[in-house]
C-alpha cells in the first residue's frame, strides 16, 4: 500500500537577521526540508530527497537532518555547495530573502511506496535541477502518484517576472495540487486578486490550487469539486463550474512567520494521503484548509521553522 510522501528539494541554512540586530543566527532549514520535518511530526511516513555540499553550511544541514527523524536520501549533485539564505526579519516577524543558491542533483531515487510526491521552492526555479524535477513530476504522475508543489516564489533567484510566470505555469501543468501564498501571486500577477490568480494557474491543468492569505486564512479553487456537504468555510460555485472555498485563520501572537507556509503544506500533504487524493467538495476542502491554517498559526507562535506535532492538532 502506498502511504509515503516523498519530498524533493533543497535543504539550506537560513541566516536570520532581525531588524535592529547586530548578530545573525544560523538556522538549518529550506522549504522542502521543513515540509518533510512537518510531515514526520504529523506521524506520516516521509522521505526527503535533497542535496548539500561538503562545506560548513552543509555540515550544519547534515547534523540538523540527522536529528529530525526524517528518512533522508542525499542526492548525487554536480556541485559541492550548500545553499545559504539571508532572511531579513521585520518588526512584525515577516521575512524577506536573498540567496546564494545551488541546485543540480543528477538522480532521484523515489521510494516505490510513494503515494504523494512534493516539490517546489528553489527546486523548481534553479537550473539545471529544475528541469530534472519537472521530468520527475511527469514520470511520477504517469505511474499514479499524486504530485503536489508549493510555488514559494523567490524573486531573489529569478527576478525576471515573466520568466517566473513561465515557471509557475510549467509547474501548474506538472502537478495535481499547487499551493501558493498571496504574496507569491501578487508578485507574479500584479493587480489580480488571489482567487483570480489562482484560477489563472488552475487553467494550466492541476485539480486544486490552494492560496495562503496570512492572518486572513486560506482559500482553495478546485476544478472538479462540487458544492455541498458539511464544513465551516465559505463556498461558492461560479458560472465556470469551479468551486471556491475560504477559511479564516486562528488569531495568535506572532513570534515570526518563518516556516508557517511549510507547516501548512505538510498538513495539506498529510490530508491528501489520508483521503487517497486531493480533497473534493466544499466540506472536505473546508475541513482540510482549517486544519492546515491551524498548523501554520501554531508555527507562527514559535521562533523559526518549528511545525506542530499531530497531538497539537487533535482538536482541529
Amino acid at each position: 500500500m502506498r502511504n509515503r510522501v516523498t519530498v524533493v528539494g533543497e535543504a539550506l541554512v537560513d541566516l536570520l537577521w532581525r531588524a535592529g540586530a547586530r548578530e545573525l543566527r544560523a538556522v538549518p532549514g529550506g522549504s522542502p526540508a521543513n515540509v518533510a520535518v512537518g510531515l514526520h511530526r504529523l506521524e506520516r511516513e516521509v522521505t526527503l530527497l535533497t542535496a548539500w555540499g561538503d562545506d560548513p553550511p552543509g555540515e550544519l544541514v547534515r547534523a540538523h537532518l540527522a536529528g529530525t527523524g526524517v528518512e533522508v536520501r542525499r542526492l548525487p549533485a554536480e556541485s559541492d555547495r550548500t545553499t545559504v539564505a539571508l532572511a531579513y526579519l521585520g518588526a512584525d516577524g515577516a521575512a524577506s530573502y536573498d540567496f546564494l543558491a545551488a541546485w543540480d542533483p543528477s538522480a532521484f531515487p523515489v521510494p516505490e511506496d510513494t503515494a504523494v510526491l512534493h516539490t517546489g521552492s528553489l527546486a523548481v526555479a534553479i537550473e539545471p535541477g529544475a528541469s530534472r524535477v519537472f521530468e520527475l513530476c511527469r514520470a511520477q504522475r504517469a505511474r499514479g502518484v499524486t504530485v503536489a508543489a508549493d510555488l514559494n516564489v523567490r524573486p531573489a533567484v529569478l527576478p525576471d517576472r515573466e520568466a517566473y510566470r513561465q515557471v509557475a505555469g510549467r509547474l501548474a501543468g506538472s502537478v495535481d495540487v499547487l499551493k501558493a501564498s498571496e504574496e507569491d501571486l501578487a508578485w507574479l500577477y500584479p493587480g489580480a486578486g488571489p482567487a483570480q490568480a489562482a484560477r489563472t494557474l488552475l487553467a494550466a491543468g492541476p485539480r486544486l490550487i490552494v492560496v495562503t492569505l496570512g492572518a486572513a486564512g486560506a482559500l482553495a479553487v478546485a476544478a472538479d469539486a462540487k458544492n455541498g456537504g458539511p464544513g465551516g468555510g465559505e463556498a461558492a460555485a461560479g458560472l465556470d463550474g469551479l468551486t471556491e472555498v475560504a477559511v479564516a485563520a486562528p488569531a495568535v501572537a506572532v513570534a515570526d512567520t518563518v516556516g508557517a507556509g511549510d507547516a501548512f503544506q505538510a498538513a495539506l500533504l498529510d490530508a491528501i494521503v489520508t483521503g487517497g487524493g486531493p480533497p473534493v467538495g466544499a466540506g472536505a476542502l473546508s475541513a482540510v484548509l482549517t486544519r492546515c491554517a491551524a498548523a501554520a498559526a501554531l508555527t507562527c507562535t514559535r521562533v523559526g521553522a518549528d511545525p506542530p506535532h499531530r497531538s497539537e492538532l487533535t482538536d482541529v
